[in-house]
């Protein structure tokens, strides 16, 4: 699967996921770098399993979530969506 393909359909299911898994996650956008044309979307999470809490920023929601989804795995998530 293309990690930017479709992603804004599942990104509920991961965080729904993610806090089962104990994670602690957010996703926003924000008003004034959309205004700025800067990476307004912003991922975040931390607790449960992940050592370190982690951020990640897009352009779009599809472009943070794919970030974002690369550094959980990293992290050792397996991410089922």
């Amino acid at each position: 699967m293309d990690q930017d393909d479709g992603i804004e359909d599942v990104t509920l299911l991961i965080l729904e996921w993610l806090g089962e898994q104990g994670v602690n996650a957010m996703i926003r956008v924000d008003a004034e770098r959309v205004a700025d044309n800067a990476p307004a979307w912003t991922f975040a999470a931390s607790g449960g399993p992940l050592e370190h809490g982690m951020r990640a920023d897009g352009r779009t929601v599809q472009h943070c979530m794919s970030q974002a989804l690369s550094q959980l795995r990293k992290a050792g998530l397996s991410v089922p969506f």
